[in-house]
């Protein structure tokens, strides 16, 4: 793959064609469900807003956020990148007002700066290449020096990515398992599940061709999309596979756990699964036992790195088709100057 080729440029906002390409590299950033829950507003010729779309809250599995925040802080980073394509530094200031607007996630100013270097260059090329893998992965291990470079693009955004090996692995597939089953059986989760795999063509939410096979022999807890086809069954050809038998997971840690957590987190996320793109490393989440945590606890501590914000599956898969998403212009709002 060709590195992109950056070209300096005035200020990044300043011309339609320049707004458009920027968020439409936002855009690509993964969410949870595909719910792509983000909007974009241009302040001025060097200034853009981010904003939670509240509308496509899980009420059910993300009721305080953290998701949403997550899916955001992703596609702020790879708003970050595009700037630097355009030889500018984005400067980010999360939560400018959480008191009259808690849905403004981050104002995101542009800075005049220099060329982005080759790794930054390189990550804005895996943006359109980087997918969510719900497959089943070969089972050979990652090399160390691509462990490591994961692990460095967390530390790079302020998160921690500890790999998790052993039993400690199995008691974590345990509680993903637990928590899926639980899920299962919530009528309200189904039905807000059911919400966004619509077949069809649709512009969000998640295509059954990206759901992937069910574990045979339940090995592995992937959350099922297709739970409201009782014909889909561990036992009917082609809807099976066998998965590995010795997943490398990693768990994605944040030292707070509240709104500015959560979009470090998306952050971090999106340079993990970029770098992993980078390296040919396929990547999957499991978020069941963190949509099962009860508000009262969410103020709990993980030492010695913090609080969880998401659990990893590493490895090396077949390609997958990219799942769809909404047109720049449904997610870009007017608004005036408000910034000096």
């Amino acid at each position: 793959m060709s590195a992109v080729t950056s070209v300096p440029e005035g200020k990044p906002f300043a011309t339609r064609s320049g707004v458009r390409k920027l968020v439409a590299a936002a855009v690509a950033a993964p969410s949870v469900h595909n719910t792509q829950p983000w909007r974009f507003c241009r302040v001025n010729d060097a200034t853009m807003d981010l904003y939670a779309d509240l509308e496509r809250l899980l009420a059910v599995t993300d009721p305080l956020g953290r998701g949403l925040g997550i899916s955001c802080g992703a596609a702020l980073f790879n708003l970050r990148l595009a700037i630097r394509m355009t030889e500018h530094n984005p400067q980010v200031l999360p939560l400018p007002d959480p008191g009259d607007r808690p849905d403004l996630l981050a104002t995101v100013h542009a800075r005049p700066g220099g060329p982005p270097d080759a790794d930054e260059r390189l990550l804005y090329d895996m943006i359109p290449h980087r997918r969510t893998n719900r497959f089943p992965f070969d089972g050979r291990p990652l090399p160390r020096d691509v462990v490591v470079d994961l692990v460095a693009a967390a530390h790079d955004e302020g998160a921690t990515l500890a790999l998790v090996k052993g039993r400690t692995a199995q008691r974590v597939l345990d509680l993903v398992a637990m928590a899926d089953s639980t899920l299962a059986d919530d009528e309200s989760y189904r039905a807000e599940l059911a919400r966004w795999t619509r077949p069809g063509t649709c512009s969000d939410g998640v295509p059954k061709d990206a759901f992937g096979p069910r574990p045979r022999h339940r090995e592995l807890p992937m959350r099922d999309f297709d739970l409201s086809d009782a014909r889909r069954t561990y036992d009917v050809p082609g809807e099976t596979a066998d998965f590995e038998a010795d997943p490398q997971l990693a768990t994605l840690f944040t030292r707070g756990d509240g709104p500015r957590d959560w979009l470090r987190a998306g952050q971090a996320l999106q340079r993990v699964l970029l770098t992993a793109t980078a390296h040919g490393v396929a990547a999957s989440m499991f978020s069941q036992p963190l949509d099962l945590r009860p508000p009262q606890h969410r103020g709990d501590r993980a030492e010695p790195f913090g609080h969880v914000q998401m659990l990893m599956r590493f490895g090396y898969g077949p390609l997958v088709p990219r799942v769809p998403r909404r047109p720049v212009f449904e997610v870009l709002d007017r608004c005036g100057a408000r910034h000096a």
